[in-house]
């Protein structure tokens, strides 16, 4: 196995050993603590410009599986302590290892990763690169930016997906980067989803007349997508509508209220969300770099706070006939506590 670094902005240096794609990548090193669903993180649009690093320490032992793949592989690098070499699954079709090099992507494996995860917590998420020799300037490193992924991640044209058993219900979702499992939870529910790109105008959308919309997950800084924010505006109290992780931060500007970069995020399946007017606390799959400032919201109020850091995890649009959620309920590998969610997004359409 090849020698391999992980080079962080700030200048530290691991040394560990190379696997997937012999070529170097720059990106924005991130980390998320999921002990299971390695496959999933893989093909997240989400993590589209950045390097992820695996918490967990054994990475790849029940291979790689086409049919829970959640979309397209969008990241930039993989840092794992150890990768299965020998990976055992009867649903497998291939290794970690030749999923990353079909796909041009380096990993980096044998390097102390709680070293490196404390070190962005305690510092924030700042760029990295994954290379067989250590440059001698990190100025093109430091410059690098995470910037325009949604337009990268997005579908080119639309797509029929249709609902399982009678369609009794019609719903447009916008993709900004949408994981497969937010389709098939709507399709499961007896929804007939059309998914536009990221660039469809509301007029568009509301032409076909909807029972309801769908914003999506997707990458990268939300109040950057001004043309997107700006179709949201345009839907709001036209149809019902439910926003999950992006789509979440994008309504929030959509309707006057503030996002900021948060320090290192929220990226796992272990983060405890509390119902702001309930009793109950659930437990998330989450990955995002951005936040909602609660305190500048000027619709709606607060529905979910994260019980670790108080932070704002959804938001209740009564007016508007709207909600959306940071968190991921239609979340796979797991935890699918929050799938209710949709039951509830059914219920505004007219359904039981």
């Amino acid at each position: 196995m090849r020698k391999a670094y992980l080079v962080l902005a700030d200048g530290t240096v691991y040394e560990g050993k190379g696997f997937g794609a012999e070529v170097e990548r720059v990106g924005e090193l991130v980390f998320t603590t999921g002990m299971t669903g390695y496959i999933e993180t893989l093909t997240d649009p989400s993590y589209a410009g950045q390097i992820v690093l695996q918490t967990f320490p054994l990475i790849g032992n029940y291979g790689m599986i086409p049919e829970d793949f959640e979309g397209k592989c969008h990241v930039k690098g993989y840092v794992v302590r150890e990768w299965c070499e020998t990976p055992s699954n009867f649903r497998m079709s291939g290794t970690v290892d030749a999923f990353l090099k079909e796909r041009g992507i380096p990993g980096i494996c044998g390097i102390d990763t709680r070293a490196v995860t404390r070190r962005i917590r305690t510092s924030g998420v700042m760029n990295a690169m994954i290379c067989a020799e250590v440059p001698q300037s990190l100025e093109g490193l430091k410059r690098y930016r995470v910037e325009n992924v949604v337009q990268q991640v997005t579908r080119l044209s639309p797509a029929e997906y249709p609902a399982q058993g009678k369609a009794h219900f019609r719903v447009a979702l916008i993709d900004y980067g949408a994981k497969q499992g937010i389709i098939r939870e709507l399709c499961a529910r007896g929804c007939a989803v059309t998914a536009y790109p990221a660039s469809v105008s509301a007029e568009t959308v509301l032409a076909t007349h909807p029972d309801g919309v769908m914003l999506s997950n997707g990458p990268g800084d939300p109040a950057e997508n001004i043309g997107c924010i700006r179709e949201i505006s345009a839907l709001l109290g036209k149809v019902p509508l439910f926003g999950i992780c992006l789509g979440h931060q994008m309504t929030a500007l959509a309707t006057g209220a503030r996002t900021e970069k948060m320090i290192y995020g929220h990226r796992g399946a272990n983060q405890p969300v509390r119902e702001v007017r309930g009793s109950r606390t659930w437990i998330t799959t989450q990955n995002h770099g951005y936040q909602v400032v609660s305190d500048s919201l000027c619709e709606g109020y607060v529905s979910f706070i994260n019980a670790n850091d108080g932070t704002c995890e959804g938001v209740e649009y009564p007016a508007l006939n709207a909600f959306t959620v940071q968190f991921h309920p239609e979340a796979c590998a797991g935890p699918r506590d929050t799938s209710f969610l949709f039951d509830r997004f059914i219920s505004m359409m007219g359904g039981k």
